[in-house]
């Protein structure tokens, strides 16, 4: 998938580099289930999770068109094909943020997963405090449903979660 300025790829071998420095990143580590602290070796795990053949997820790197560099991941954290439906995540580096790539590949994603993959849903599960990610929704077209209270938890705290939407009778 490709838009002219970024292209979506399946998650491979390649981006272990990207994926640990992602990983690594304060925010990734405060809004995203990745081991805060990283783990050293933990972006081979995160890999593998994309790469299992069960269908249950789908991994894409965000990878600049002119000149190849990583910039985030895009996915199906959670794919249930049965249903229709599916629960969509992003993450850009550091470097890259504030230009778009975000909902860009978010909107790709999206478009794929609702064309391509047959699907009649799209979620988004966003930490309430996570604006930057919230306006990423938001710019894609997603549609805020509600706040899960007090559902996020991780190291010893807990976080109310924003759910988006994207419908395929939306496109």
């Amino acid at each position: 998938m490709e838009d002219g300025e970024v292209r979506l790829e399946p998650l491979g071998s390649a981006h272990l580099e990207g994926l640990a420095e992602l990983g690594q990143d304060p925010d990734v580590q405060r809004f995203t289930y990745v081991p805060s602290p990283w783990v050293e070796g933990f972006e081979r795990t995160w890999l593998q999770r994309y790469d299992q053949p069960n269908g249950q997820r789908a991994g894409f790197a965000i990878v600049d068109e002119a000149s190849g560099e990583f910039l985030g991941m895009a996915a199906l954290v959670r794919l249930d094909s049965d249903a229709r439906e599916a629960e969509a995540g992003y993450i850009v580096a550091p470097a890259a943020r504030g230009r778009g790539i975000a909902v860009r590949a978010l909107r790709m994603l999206t478009e794929w997963s609702l064309q391509e993959l047959g699907l009649e849903r799209v979620e988004l599960r966003i930490e309430v405090e996570n604006e930057p990610s919230i306006r990423v929704a938001e710019r894609a077209g997603f549609v805020r449903e509600g706040v899960l209270r007090s559902v996020h938890f991780k190291q010893g705290q807990r976080a109310d979660i924003a759910v988006y939407s994207r419908l395929a009778t939306e496109c």
